[in-house]
């Protein structure tokens, strides 16, 4: 009887199985355009006559990636005002958004997907009614909004 846990396979060596160690095959560099031996001779692949047939007369294609690039971002202009807009909010979004005795702030606005930046001012306006007694905070309002937000209970500070 044959012990199977001592049983190896060994492959067979042949032609096809045979090749190098790895590393200890390296390939001579191609020297290109060296004379008619090369197989690149005369006139190296460059052609005859013409810009790209002399020294230096290549064009780079660095450049036409970079004004690929650069093409792809729109023009600016105009004038951007370092004292932006304020982002206008009305009573009636307010009275969608706020629940009873909440206090709105800016960032509260932004994650209730009101306002698209915090960084740039709010002003509450009148527009629609609010009815919920709410604090406004970090917030300026027009005059007509101010008497809604203050009939309906709420304040508002700055």
């Amino acid at each position: 009887m044959v012990n199977q846990s001592k049983h190896h396979n060994y492959m067979a060596i042949g032609a096809h199985t045979i090749s190098n160690t790895p590393g200890s095959h390296h390939r001579q560099k191609k020297r290109v355009g060296r004379g008619n031996g090369s197989q690149k001779g005369t006139y190296s692949s460059r052609g005859m006559k013409g810009q790209r047939s002399r020294s230096g007369g290549k064009s780079s294609l660095k450049l036409h990636g970079a004004k690929q690039s650069i093409m792809k971002v729109p023009k600016l202009r105009g004038f951007k005002s370092m004292h932006p807009k304020a982002q206008a909010v009305t009573l009636a979004t307010l009275e969608r958004v706020a629940k009873e005795g909440v206090t709105l702030t800016p960032t509260f606005l932004k994650n209730k997907s009101v306002i698209k930046n915090i960084s740039h001012p709010v002003k509450i306006v009148a527009g629609g009614e609010l009815k919920k007694k709410v604090t406004l905070y970090g917030c300026v309002a027009t005059k007509i909004a101010t008497a809604a937000i203050e009939k309906a209970g709420g304040t508002l500070s700055f």
